[in-house]
């Protein structure tokens, strides 16, 4: 038996993405850009897909800008907006908690100048809106919020934040990568003015996502030499993935109210089923401000590394909050900026439930894991 539990990570296609990518693949062949029929097939197709993605996250179909996935659409949000200020480098505000495609460019643009104000996170993984309020000063020119954290499944209160921004006139940016398709969403009720998404995070195809940018801003394109999406993105549109990636949405609007009790129930059978075995854990990361399907451990003294190899051994997929760098493990950034020790950091694990699960895999992962920790405290003598 396989079990996947590392759905944050990338997640299983639904059979009806396949066939509706499969559809345009065997039967839509034309640019989208061209004026003849082949063409105008195309270009329907894109357009209904667009419409779903509006639908799912209650905004305006021409307020969605297709990219080759978040991380394009977080370096576009970033770079693009910032490029097309004019004069002097300004100041932006973040977390200590964002992904490396916000941290990334974040960095590039300290080195050309501009100032960034990364606000922190408690133990539990949550910002404070009025810390954000009072990192904002009169150069700020874009705050940038990571909606659900990617390890540990911590929702921000984006509610909040996105309020604060608004008063203060500053355009906000969120990735919700992890939140779309996971969460409800609904732009009508947040002002939030650029969103990132990507396909892959729920049942849809790799390299394909989307940046929401609302109304008229005004940002640089970050690749240029075409007039696609109304030319803020050059290149020509992959039809199939974009299509996949609106399937993925009509089902998420569908299935969310069910997805979300289901993958709870999993999540909590796990944790409890964890918390019985196994003793000397932690759970990482709000309880109770939290995605429906993320479960982040801490299992005090075993070695992280060891213990994700040895149930994938045993048929069990999970991440580490761990990056590895040439051979050497590091300790994840996100749960030492919640206070976490490196050991502590490097003993934890992801567990991400999705599409697939059943009880069944949950038990099968608790009756592998007790003697697996022990064995992995063992490994370093814990």
């Amino acid at each position: 038996m396989r079990v996947y539990l590392d759905h944050n990570a990338t997640s299983p296609l639904r059979d009806e993405v396949v066939e509706a990518m499969l559809r345009v693949l065997r039967g839509i062949h034309g640019n989208p850009s061209s004026a003849h029929e082949e063409g105008r097939a195309a270009r329907a197709a894109v357009d209904r897909a667009r419409a779903s993605v509006a639908s799912l996250i209650g905004i305006e179909s021409g307020d969605v800008l297709f990219t080759g996935g978040a991380t394009e659409a977080n370096n576009t949000a970033l770079l693009g907006m910032l490029g097309a200020r004019a004069g002097a480098a300004g100041h932006l505000v973040s977390s200590t908690v964002e992904h490396p495609s916000v941290e990334a460019p974040l960095a590039s643009l300290e080195r050309a100048g501009w100032r960034v104000t990364r606000v922190g996170v408690d133990s539990d993984g949550l910002l404070d809106a009025a810390q954000i309020e009072a990192a904002i000063e009169a150069e700020t020119a874009l705050v940038s919020i990571l909606w659900a954290n990617n390890e540990t499944g911590v929702l921000q209160p984006i509610e909040r934040i996105a309020a604060v921004v608004r008063a203060r006139g500053i355009p906000f940016h969120v990735d919700a990568t992890q939140a779309v398709g996971k969460i409800p969403i609904d732009l009508r009720k947040i002002p939030v003015d650029l969103l990132s998404l990507s396909a892959h995070k729920f049942n849809g195809p790799k390299g394909v996502g989307c940046l929401i940018a609302r109304g008229d801003l005004v940002f640089e394109s970050v690749l240029r030499g075409g007039p696609q999406e109304r030319g803020r993105r050059g290149g020509t549109e992959n039809v199939a993935a974009i299509v996949g990636l609106g399937v993925a949405c009509e089902i998420a609007e569908r299935e969310l109210p069910e997805r979300m009790r289901d993958y709870a129930a999993l999540r909590d059978r796990l944790w409890d089923g964890i918390r019985a075995k196994v003793p000397r854990v932690r759970r990482n990361g709000s309880a109770d401000s939290v995605l429906p399907n993320t479960l982040n451990v801490e299992f005090d003294g075993a070695a992280g590394e060891l213990l994700l190899q040895a149930l994938d051994v045993e048929g069990i997929a999970v991440s580490s909050g761990a990056a590895c760098h040439s051979g050497s493990i590091e300790p994840s950034k996100v749960l030492i900026a919640m206070g976490r020790s490196p050991e502590q950091a490097r003993g934890s694990l992801r567990f991400s439930i999705g599409h697939g699960n059943d009880a069944e895999q949950i038990d099968y992962a608790l009756s592998v894991l007790p003697d697996r920790v022990e064995s992995a405290r063992q490994a370093v003598g814990a």
